[in-house]
This record gives structure tokens, C-alpha cells and sequence, in this order.
């Protein structure tokens, strides 16, 4: 089993939500919708001087699901190149 965490633009949010479900039979995951941060290139404080913001989502995945998700993933990466998408697939056996 692995533990996904991905965090990207909230503008994103709907696109990879939708591409996850619809790859992953029963995707069960939890999201925290507004995320502040810094990244190699920009912050994201959703404040009048940084006013984007991120979002976070935390899934667990069989490990025969990962690359369905690694995949489902870079193809929103693809589409959206500027949206900052991160995701980290960590054991958690």
C-alpha cells in the first residue's frame, strides 16, 4: 500500500479529482482545501499580495494502483504545465 500526496493549484482541484476517480475504482482520499505554502517558484498565501491558493489531497493506494494514478496525473500535468502539481507516493507498510 502507498500513501499519495499531492498539492497543486486550487484551479486544478476539479480536473484531478475527477481523472483519479474516474482511473481508480473505489479512490477514497481526503482534501484540505486551502493549503499555504512556497514552492520552487511562487508562494501561495491567498492573501492580496500572494493570491493563489493550493489545495492538498492524501489518498492510499494498492500498489497496483500507482501507476494508474502516476498516469491519470501527468496527463492533467500535460494540460496544465504552470499549475504547480506535485504528487509523492511514500510505503507505508
Amino acid at each position: 500500500m502507498k500513501r499519495m500526496e499531492l498539492i497543486a493549484n486550487r484551479s486544478v482541484e476539479h480536473e484531478i479529482i475527477e481523472a483519479l476517480e474516474e482511473s481508480i475504482p473505489d479512490f477514497f482520499y481526503t482534501l484540505l482545501p486551502q493549503v499555504h505554502g512556497r514552492g520552487k517558484t511562487k508562494y501561495r498565501l491567498g492573501n492580496a499580495i500572494w493570491p493563489e491558493m493550493n489545495f492538498m489531497l492524501i489518498g492510499y493506494l494498492n500498489n497496483d494502483d500507482v501507476d494508474t494514478a502516476k498516469m491519470a496525473i501527468q496527463k492533467i500535468k500535460e494540460r496544465f504545465p504552470r499549475e504547480g502539481i506535485k504528487v509523492f507516493f511514500m510505503n507505508c507498510d
